[in-house]
């Protein structure tokens, strides 16, 4: 990502806005009502399955945008304790100050255990419905039955000459299931340096 030039840098992190508007709103959501539960559950008593290392599903779109709003420090940070072997019941990622992410992985950020949903929506109904719609949202930037931003960052990436084994939506059977049926399996030809798509929800 460093090598990038600075130019491009600045299309990509625009191409991102809409995006990054999503994840304020799920912080939000998360923040007004399963901050103290999420505290407890996962931080003090440890009873969730939130965090846990055998959990953690990592697309390569996420690893592209916490290195766009990153910063240097913070990345050095992540890749200091990737080299450290990881003995503890905890995610690699998870310091006592909570997710050395700074925009955490799309799974992890959304991912809800059972105990947590049932304190907070059996009390109220309207507080499921505004999280389904957060979920309905996400597959409008993840889920590629019709161009999606990760997909294409993908696409983007692959086409400058990228691998990773994290790129799942060209390398998941299932996913590429997906995109078969809309006729999405072709890397997508679309350069977001030189295009206008959005991906608004």
């Amino acid at each position: 990502m460093n090598k990038l030039p600075e130019n491009e840098r600045q299309e990509l992190s625009a191409w991102l806005t809409d995006y990054l508007i999503f994840r304020q709103d799920v912080d939000r959501f998360l923040d007004r009502y399963f901050n103290d539960i999420c505290t407890d559950t996962c931080y003090q008593s440890r009873t969730s399955a939130c965090c846990s290392r055998e959990g953690i599903i990592t697309f390569f779109a996420d690893i592209v945008a916490n290195l766009l709003v990153a910063d240097h420090a913070e990345f050095e940070n992540l890749m200091r304790v990737l080299k450290k072997p990881n003995d503890g019941f905890k995610c690699v990622y998870l310091s006592e100050r909570g997710c050395l992410w700074h925009l955490k992985p799309i799974v992890c950020q959304m991912f809800l255990c059972e105990r947590s949903k049932k304190l907070v929506f059996d009390q109220n109904s309207a507080l499921l419905s505004e999280w389904k719609l957060l979920e309905a949202k996400r597959k409008r930037f993840t889920w590629p039955d019709r161009p999606v931003l990760f997909d294409d960052l993908e696409s983007y990436f692959l086409k400058a000459g990228c691998r990773s084994p994290l790129m799942y939506l060209h390398n998941s059977p299932g996913l590429l299931r997906i995109k078969k049926k809309p006729g999405l399996s072709k890397i997508c030809s679309f350069n977001p340096l030189f295009g206008d798509r959005q991906h608004r929800p």
